[in-house]
Formats: C-alpha cells, sequence, structure tokens
C-alpha cells in the first residue's frame, strides 16, 4: 500500500484530502507545518507528499529545500498544493524541487490523477533495491542535519548567483537562523558563506568563458558582479589570468583536441 503525507496547517484541508485519498488504496499521515512534514517523511519514508505552501513554523518552500537536499528523502515526490497560484509561486516550488503544483481550489479528480501518475513516476524511476548492510566501500547516505542544511543553503545560492539573498535570508529559506548556518558551513566546508558565494561565482564565470561567446561584461552581471572590471579583478587574482587571457587559451587548448575535419 502506498504512503502519502499530507502537509497543511487547516484541519479542514487535512479532513478533505483524506476524503479524497480514502477512496484510493492509500496509507494517510498528516503534519500540520513543513518542520513535522519532514521530521516524518524522514521517519516514515512516504512515496508522496502534498505540501502546503504557507505554514506557521516552517513554510512548504523551506520543508523541500530540506527534503531534497537529504539523501534520504530526496526522491520522494512532491506535490504542492496552495492557494497562491501566482507565476512566481509555481516556478518556486518547481525549480526547488517539486514535480508538481496545484492550484486550490483544485479538481479532486484531476489531483487523484495527478498523484496516481507522478506515484508510477516515482515507481519506474526509483524502482525498489534490497537493502544491503554499508560496508567502507559503500558507505550510507549522509543525513547529519548539519549538512542537510549547508546542501540546502549551497543549491539555493547556485541557482541565483545574479542576486544572491544576504545572509539572514538564507538562513530562513533552509530553516535555521544565520549564526547556525555560518557555523555549519564552515564545519562543513571550511569556508563561510561568502567566500562559498565568490568561489562559486568566479567558478560559473570560468564555465561560462569557455563554453560560450557572451561578452565579459554580459558574464560579470550574470554571477552577480556588477560590472566587468570587479568581475576581471577577482578572477585574475583567483587564476593569475584576465578573462580575455582565460577564454583564449581554453579556446585554443579546445582546438588542439578537436581533430580537423
Amino acid at each position: 500500500m502506498r504512503n502519502i503525507l499530507v502537509v497543511d496547517d487547516s484541519a479542514f484541508e487535512q479532513r478533505m484530502l483524506m476524503d479524497l485519498l480514502s477512496e484510493q488504496p492509500y496509507r494517510i499521515s498528516v503534519a500540520f507545518n513543513g518542520l513535522q512534514g519532514y521530521q516524518l517523511a524522514l521517519a516514515n519514508q512516504p512515496d508522496l507528499i502534498l505540501l502546503d505552501v504557507r505554514m506557521p513554523n516552517m513554510d512548504g518552500y523551506t520543508a523541500c529545500r530540506l527534503l531534497k537536499a537529504n539523501p534520504a528523502t530526496h526522491n520522494i515526490p512532491v506535490i504542492f498544493l496552495s492557494g497562491a497560484g501566482a507565476d512566481e509561486e509555481r516556478i518556486m516550488g518547481l525549480s526547488i524541487g517539486g514535480v508538481d503544483y496545484v492550484s486550490k481550489p483544485f479538481s479532486p479528480g484531476e489531483l487523484a490523477a495527478r498523484i496516481q501518475v507522478h506515484l508510477n513516476l516515482a515507481r519506474r524511476n526509483n524502482p525498489p533495491v534490497i537493502a544491503a548492510e554499508p560496508t567502507a566501500a559503500t558507505p550510507a547516505p549522509p543525513t547529519d542535519p548539519d549538512a542537510v542544511l549547508v546542501a540546502a543553503a549551497k543549491r539555493l545560492i547556485d541557482d541565483s548567483l545574479a542576486d544572491v539573498p544576504g545572509l539572514a535570508e538564507i538562513a530562513r529559506s533552509v530553516g535555521t537562523y544565520r549564526e547556525k548556518l555560518s557555523q555549519a558551513f564552515r564545519a562543513q566546508t571550511g569556508m563561510t558563506v561568502f567566500a562559498y558565494i565568490r568561489e562559486q561565482r568566479l567558478r560559473r564565470g570560468q564555465q561560462l568563458l569557455s563554453e560560450s561567446d557572451m561578452d565579459v561584461q554580459d558574464i560579470a552581471l550574470l554571477i552577480g558582479f556588477n560590472s566587468a572590471g570587479n568581475f576581471a579583478t577577482a578572477f585574475r587574482e583567483r587564476n593569475g589570468v584576465t578573462p580575455s587571457a582565460y577564454r583564449q587559451a581554453a579556446q585554443a587548448m579546445q582546438q588542439k583536441k578537436t581533430p580537423d575535419a
């Protein structure tokens, strides 16, 4: 029997969803906020999660970031159910890992069909495997809470290099506070959050210089520098060459690797 976790702070919405799902051969569990839902998902490993967005203590977006950052829950499909149906809300839900976004009020029949589709897709993409005892060669996936926080924060940063939120907003978006995130980041990565942001921007800049014909100014803005000059200075400090010189060397190297037609 498939297990569905319903996360919604409204008792009325919970009852409506339970009535709908009771017509199917599902086992239902419920949570009243994102934090409780995340904890239940860790404990019970549901087959699918129906997740509201606006909730106290921890909203649905934050819970989804943690679910997708944790190897133990990464593959559980998340369907957002929300009265917030603006395009940016839907894009946010899908970009952080939701497989679907259904606006309230919804058609019960359509929701039931979407649930079945995503359950089938999850089974096809993640077939059950026979559990084996972890060994030194195949260690169990890490589920340390600080590692999950840092992984979620890294993904948020990597997805928003052009306009990275402030430290307090990053911390809030992964369900913690700035001091805790800073401490966890140093322990897990050996660098500060700001050092990581700078490093990722420069790495992305390297990639774009090597793989695209974008102007250096456009690359600088895309990765969060306010001018080509600032990007060039930071790039040279890290790599010992200017962005233009790096691009020329990368292109020359690529030409050597490409056989003549």
